[in-house]
């Protein structure tokens, strides 16, 4: 079962995030620093924070704050951080803490994005490698409808705050990087304009495809290796042998797609397994390892289509 991340825990119904990567960032010291909420943070970057709150209610106006301020390339608006969360419930009690990924021992993937809650947006924007941020995610930054769902999962922020301590470890590539060969597959084309921007796949053709499942690699990444129980962080685009139809694209969506492989069709889990992170491969799925005889009617997959997919994996968690 793919694992509940610290800010799924936190907000599951508000924030979109991946799961995480076992990558750490070089620790920091760092003496207490207090926030404009009144919270005090404590702890080297790298290693799961501890909070003092202060005394009486909570407050229910949100803030952000930067904690630690790192190194590097700051963070903006479509990148995908790879970062370890720790969440806190602040209701002047118990202000009990419902996840934290160091607890986990591996880290997960959030995307800088406006559709977050503004003060964790404000507080990710900027945030560098090595750093540390603060955001209290209370009522005002929540439409009433988020405030009504939230309470009916067991968050009542009519009473409470929500704290989110994020240390960032890095951002993900936003494409496979590096010098591309010919994955050499008999009636598949694909070109590769490198930098950033999205390979171009063709299957038109009139040769049969594969029998078996083959896997291709297109740019080699440096990365570890994808292991079989993981989530990949991956861009992608998925077409049908012989016809060209193209069915699915994370590019079409403009972010990459964190996938964990025991929830997706066989060829995808055999296929990646073993790749390192940063490669760019070709992989052609059979029936059999794919959507099976009964196919995928809502994708337009027949039950003996032949899928082709090039996959970029930007990330292993």
């Amino acid at each position: 079962m793919r694992r509940r991340t610290a800010i799924a825990a936190a907000l599951p119904l508000l924030l979109a995030a991946a799961c995480g990567t076992a990558q750490k960032s070089a620790p920091s010291a760092s003496p207490a620093q207090q926030a404009a909420s009144g919270i005090k943070v404590a702890g080297e970057a790298g290693k799961k924070p501890t909070l003092t709150f202060p005394p009486g209610k909570p407050t229910l106006t949100s803030s952000s704050q930067k904690v630690l301020e790192g190194s590097g390339e700051p963070a903006k608006d479509g990148d995908v951080l790879m970062a370890n969360v720790t969440v806190y419930n602040w209701d002047g009690k118990a202000n009990s803490s419902p996840g934290s990924d160091y607890d986990q021992g591996r880290a997960e993937f959030v995307t800088v994005s406006p559709n977050l809650p503004k003060a964790l947006h404000e507080a990710l924007v900027g945030a560098k490698p090595g750093g540390r941020v603060l955001a209290v995610v209370a009522k005002d930054n929540l439409t009433p409808d988020q405030i009504s769902q939230a309470k009916q999962g067991g968050t009542d922020f009519d009473t409470s705050s929500q704290v989110l301590v994020v240390d960032v470890v890095n951002a993900t590539a936003k494409a496979a990087q590096g010098t591309a060969v010919d994955p050499g597959v008999n009636g598949v084309k694909l070109e590769n304009p490198g930098g950033d921007k999205a390979p171009t796949l063709t299957t038109k053709t009139a040769a049969k495809p594969p029998k078996k499942l083959t896997v291709k690699t297109v740019i080699k990444g440096d990365g570890p290796a994808v292991k079989a129980d993981q989530t990949v962080l991956t861009h992608y685009i998925g077409k049908i042998w012989g016809t060209d139809k193209k069915f699915d694209s994370s590019w079409d969506r403009g972010t990459p797609a964190p996938l964990a492989l025991n929830q997706v069709v066989k060829g995808w889990s055999q296929g990646l397994t073993g790749v390192p992170v940063g490669s760019r491969v070709l992989i052609t799925i059979p029936p059999d390892l794919g959507y099976g005889k009964q196919g995928n009617p809502q994708g337009g997959i027949k039950g003996t289509d032949t899928l082709v997919f090039v996959v970029d994996v930007l990330g292993a968690a």
